[in-house]
């Protein structure tokens, strides 16, 4: 019996080293639940809290997936919700424009707008891209350049305004929930996290963004267009971004400039949370997976306790930031050491 027990906690601790950043999030998101279950079980464990969980937290998911791809490379996109934003007031122009004077829209209205939004940020990955691959520009610089710029191109086609009165049909479609119970923004992200994976674990792409976060001048020496994959890298963050943006508009059933103006520090908070390393070479899918299940937990926990103001997330957001990157950098330590 003793040695079951011993190797059952060596199985455990050997888990724990081999991922320490999935194994801490496990924790986290265990300690959240048992907290939950002591101060509020009635309202949380409920399936309409689980259900607008999972609704919600697609929409800067979607950001924080991008952004993982371009930290991988050693860079970082901060212009995903200038992007989300564009995407969408494109998205809600387009929607409107193809009204009816009867006001119903034809069947392929839904499509030509979401096209329209992945098209938009498609293009804006890849100025950031070029930017970066090409003119050389630190990818924090440029993409927070770019971010100005997108938002002030936002502002401009809306006069800084929210364009609403869309049609119902869009929002009823991506906010609606497939057979009733699964939101159909989860779906989407599900779909665009399993695509990421796909390309980080069975094809040529991800090895070679690992190794361009690793060494870009090893990178550049073993071969590899390392311009093509940092385009190529931005041009995904880009589209992850406007499905973000366009599940927002689905939402809100309205598009805007300022729409999710805190989700840039949240987005950056998940992937370092994730385990994904600031300089490169070194993230998980599964581990942004986690860190976002993590902090929509406490954000809808936070939500329960009607003393607590939103005002308090943002130092929360922070506080949490710097502790995971405090305790990556003595888990990086501590492995180098070994």
């Amino acid at each position: 019996m003793n040695e079951n027990k011993v190797s059952i906690r060596k199985k455990l601790y050997n888990f724990y080293e081999k991922d320490v950043y999935t194994s801490r999030l496990i924790i986290m998101l265990l300690a959240v639940l048992i907290s939950m279950l002591i101060l509020r079980p009635g309202k949380f464990f409920t399936f309409v809290n689980f259900q607008t969980m999972v609704a919600q937290f697609p929409e800067f998911g979607l950001m924080s997936l991008g952004i993982m791809m371009c930290m991988i490379t050693g860079g970082i996109d901060l212009s995903v919700v200038g992007i989300a934003n564009l995407a969408s007031i494109s998205s809600a122009i387009m929607l409107k424009a193809m009204v009816a004077a009867d006001g119903s829209l034809a069947w392929y209205g839904i499509l030509v707008s979401i096209l329209c939004g992945i098209v938009i940020g498609l293009l804006a990955g890849v100025l950031n891209g070029i930017l970066v691959a090409k003119i050389h520009i630190p990818p924090i610089l440029a993409t927070l350049g770019s971010y100005e710029l997108f938002s002030g191109i936002a502002i401009v086609l809306t006069k800084g305004k929210a364009i609403s009165g869309l049609p119902m049909e869009y929002s009823s479609v991506i906010s609606g929930k497939l057979f009733g119970i699964i939101p159909v923004q989860l779906i989407i992200f599900v779909i665009m996290a399993a695509v990421l994976s796909f390309l980080l674990t069975r094809t040529t792409f991800g090895p070679r963004i690992y190794m361009l976060g690793t060494n870009m001048k090893a990178a550049e020496f073993s071969g590899l267009n390392t311009s093509g994959l940092l385009i190529k890298t931005y041009a995904l963050s880009g589209i992850c971004a406007a499905l973000g943006g366009l599940v927002m508009l689905a939402n809100y059933n309205s598009a805007r400039a300022d729409y999710g103006a805190v989700y840039t520090l949240q987005c950056v908070l998940i992937v370092v949370l994730g385990g994904v390393n600031p300089d490169g070479g070194k993230g998980r899918i599964s581990g942004v997976v986690f860190s976002i299940l993590v902090l929509q937990m406490l954000s809808s926990g936070l939500n329960m306790f009607p003393q607590i103001s939103n005002f308090y997330k943002p130092l929360i957001w922070g506080g949490v930031l710097l502790l995971a990157m405090t305790l990556n950098y003595f888990s990086e330590n501590r492995g180098r050491s070994k």
